[in-house]
């Protein structure tokens, strides 16, 4: 476990990309919350607050594993997900798990798949992340999805708040420069709809990656 203080000089730079993917949506009820799978167990407990406020009558938990995962969620992202969902009082049977997704991409087009297996086809759907993945999973689902209507939510945290729940401020700052450069990368492969990105926050990723936060680069 690092240390959860972000240093001054790096606060400018840091909470211009926390904002960027920030997509500020209004939440409204959806036919189907989905849970994207990470190492951060907030969007499962973000997941059940919305279900209990009746944002969604149904969820589903998508995610296996990946490496910064593994050792934390050792059964898997949707699994543990439930778990904590059914503990916060999230009935079993509102909640479906996909168990095979490896990248956002996956979990989307397995999710619909699992959905219309059970003879679901949403015409709306709330992703849930992590904060920093907003951008990037509401361009994915505008690729891979098209046909259904994206609200993007996540834990109402500020950026220190955020990074005293993940225990890591290195941590944070990585993933949130690994995801900025995923934006323009993903569009570019075709994985996602281009997403404009400011000059402002162009510049501070690239001081971040100067200062060495590399770690999620791709």
């Amino acid at each position: 476990m690092g240390t959860t203080e972000l240093a001054q000089d790096l606060r400018a730079d840091v909470q211009q990309l926390w904002d960027y993917h920030d997509m500020g949506h209004a939440p409204r009820r959806c036919d189907i919350g989905i849970g994207l799978g990470s190492h951060d167990l907030g969007v499962a407990i973000h997941t059940a607050e919305l279900y209990r406020q009746g944002m969604f009558p149904h969820i589903v938990f998508t995610g296996a594993n990946a490496p910064t995962t593994i050792e934390r969620f050792p059964r898997g992202e949707a699994v543990h997900y439930c778990e904590e969902a059914i503990r916060l009082g999230v009935p079993d049977e509102a909640i479906t798990i996909e168990t095979e997704a490896t990248n956002t991409s996956e979990n989307l087009t397995n999710t619909r798949q699992v959905l219309a297996d059970a003879g679901k086809q949403p015409a709306s759907v709330m992703l849930i992340s992590r904060p920093y993945q907003q951008r990037r999973a509401y361009a994915t689902c505008r690729k891979v999805w098209p046909e259904v209507e994206v609200v993007c939510s996540s834990r109402p945290l500020p950026l220190d708040e955020y990074i005293a729940s993940i225990g890591d401020v290195n941590r944070v700052i990585n993933m949130l420069v690994g995801d900025t450069q995923r934006i323009t990368a993903y569009a570019e492969r075709g994985f996602a709809i281009p997403q404009e990105v400011p000059t402002e926050v162009d510049a501070a990723y690239h001081r971040l990656v100067e200062a060495g936060y590399t770690s999620r680069l791709i």
